[in-house]
């Protein structure tokens, strides 16, 4: 018979298995949106039927998980959007940075964001949008793997070698044509960034799109990271030159804001 995992014996310094699954099944609803069956959710999470319709029966009535109209379909609930904006409202680092955001999108005109990283993805915590027509590609908590993303290159760079090996899978998802998928080839882009102090990300997260992310150096790695995104159409050598100058300029404004508080 197979033994009980950690999460499941109860012993002391285990986990708790139903604090564990409800933490998953967020998880899982936060990352797959819209509404789903009892059998949708029970084939991605595995857990028994009936126990998994008890979490979430319980869910709905505490406001974490919503049912549409038939009752039988179940997806996100607005508490936690509750939680999401007091961890963005409590943030330091999240308000320090709305003046030196705000100053770098009116100087560049493009669109701004604040990520930070989280395992092998970034979460942005804070956007300004350009001031040119741009469709809407990244809002406030949306997560995106860091190796297809300046922000993440950015970060993954303040990582050793041996560090961020440790913590690749063996392939890396693809997000376009000209996302790096190779760990090696994406450790020999790190070292370009580490020599030239930021990140490039040349259309590997959306085609079209060129951003630039420099990390904010406030801890060791570093965790969060500011970039400016640009369409390619509208990237002249003298406009990048301008972002580069802007963002290094912003970077080291919100580092001193940071230090001090």
């Amino acid at each position: 018979m197979a033994q009980p995992t950690p999460a499941e014996s109860g012993s002391g310094g285990a986990q708790v298995k139903s604090a564990v699954r409800t933490v998953e099944l967020l998880e899982y609803f936060a990352s797959h949106p819209g509404m789903h069956s009892l059998a949708e959710v029970h084939e991605q999470v595995g857990y028994p039927k009936s126990s998994l319709y008890m979490l979430l029966r319980t869910l709905v009535e505490l406001g974490w998980v919503e049912t549409d109209a038939t009752g039988t379909r179940y997806g996100i609930g607005v508490r936690a959007l509750l939680v999401g904006t007091s961890y963005i409202d409590g943030d330091e680092v999240v308000s320090a940075s709305r003046p030196v955001l705000d100053k770098l999108a009116a100087e560049t005109t493009e669109t701004v964001h604040l990520a930070r990283l989280d395992g092998l993805d970034v979460v942005y915590l804070a956007t300004r949008e350009s001031q040119h027509y741009l469709r809407p590609f990244a809002r406030v908590g949306r997560r995106l793997p860091a190796h297809t993303t300046s922000h993440g290159k950015a970060l993954l760079a303040t990582y050793s070698d041996e560090q961020v090996r440790a913590m690749l899978p063996a392939e890396l998802a693809s997000l376009t044509e000209n996302t790096i998928t190779d760990p090696a080839v994406l450790i020999e882009e790190l070292h370009q960034v580490r020599e030239r102090g930021f990140a490039i990300d040349n259309e590997e997260n959306t085609l079209g799109l060129r951003c630039f992310g420099i990390a904010i150096p406030y801890r060791t790695p570093a965790r969060d990271a500011i970039s400016v995104s640009v369409p390619v159409a509208r990237l002249t050598p003298g406009r990048e030159q301008l972002i580069r100058e802007a963002l290094l300029e912003a970077r080291n404004r919100l580092l001193m804001t940071v230090r001090h508080l």
